[in-house]
């Protein structure tokens, strides 16, 4: 939260340094000026700019009269305080500077995709191939199971051992249990295989409906007992239901396809090897980027 704060007050004051051009005759301010901090113009357009902002795309004349002096207080402190950081050498340090640097790579970056996609609304065939397509990606089968954590291989055979015994499992799971699902006796509700670690997922695929595994399951959570409570086939959601969140994607695709273009015409060194995290003597071109595999939580 920290980072997150600090970031918005840096990207605050790298607009209004980026925003506000220096007044060619400081102290005689003209009808496009709102105020001036030690001679630095606070224009009109950025004042209106930033209430839409703020308000979803109000101007200063839907706003009270308490609300503008509000708005202008907090934009004459926001330069004050920018002005004062300057003084003191704070954009030079190596955070503040890479902060300021990010937001600015991410303001240009928004207003290139902007100009980019203007006009490029995707048509109903790209965005029903698009729907296709993480169709065919989506898992087909929603499981139901339960289970129960423990620290250690020893009891998690002890808990298998009572099981074969005929111990019931919501009450073992209530027992022995360290994952908060103890509560509801080790259930976890329906979930996808891809939604969770891959020897957990492995187990529960194996399994029949009412069966448990009879040799601890270990993942970097500890020792796992599994239970499969159910199964059932996976519905994808309508078109019309995810059309908005397909318009995303495809256009995050066109995006991307666009800045391939131009890294292909840059020239691109990589002194990092992504594999090892270490530095080498530099390769041309940008680092193989391997597909992103889906988060994973048990």
């Amino acid at each position: 939260m920290k980072q997150l704060r600090i970031l918005c007050l840096v990207c605050a004051l790298a607009t209004l340094a980026a925003c506000h051009p220096q007044s060619s005759a400081p102290g005689k301010p003209s009808t496009s000026v709102v105020a001036t901090v030690n001679g630095t113009p606070i224009s009109r357009q950025f004042y209106e700019f930033y209430i839409k902002g703020i308000t979803g795309g109000r101007d200063s004349s839907a706003l009270t009269p308490r609300q503008r002096a509000m708005v202008l207080d907090s934009l004459i402190r926001a330069e004050a305080v920018a002005q004062q950081a300057t003084r003191e050498g704070l954009q030079k340090q190596p955070s503040t500077a890479s902060l300021l640097r990010l937001s600015r790579l991410h303001i240009l970056e928004q207003a290139a995709s902007d100009k980019f996609l203007a006009g490029k609304t995707p048509s109903d065939a790209q965005l029903q191939a698009e729907y296709n397509a993480e169709v065919a990606q989506m898992p087909k089968t929603e499981y139901h199971a339960a289970h129960i954590l423990v620290k250690s291989k020893a009891l998690a055979e002890k808990v298998i051992q009572d099981l074969g015994r005929g111990g019931n499992f919501a009450t073992l799971a209530r027992k022995y249990s360290i994952d908060p699902s103890k509560a509801n006796g080790g259930d976890l509700g329906w979930f996808t295989l891809n939604h969770m670690v891959k020897p957990f997922s492995d187990a529960v695929a194996q399994l029949k409906v009412g069966e448990y595994t009879h040799t601890p399951v270990h993942t970097q959570y500890g020792w796992h007992v599994i239970k499969l409570l159910g199964t059932r086939p996976l519905t994808p959601p309508p078109f019309d239901q995810v059309k908005e969140r397909l318009v995303q994607i495809v256009e995050a695709k066109q995006f991307r396809a666009y800045t391939d273009t131009l890294i292909g015409k840059d020239k691109v060194v990589t002194y990092l090897d992504p594999q090892t995290d270490q530095l080498t003597k530099g390769e041309a071109g940008p680092p193989a980027v391997a597909a992103a595999a889906p988060a994973n939580a048990d």
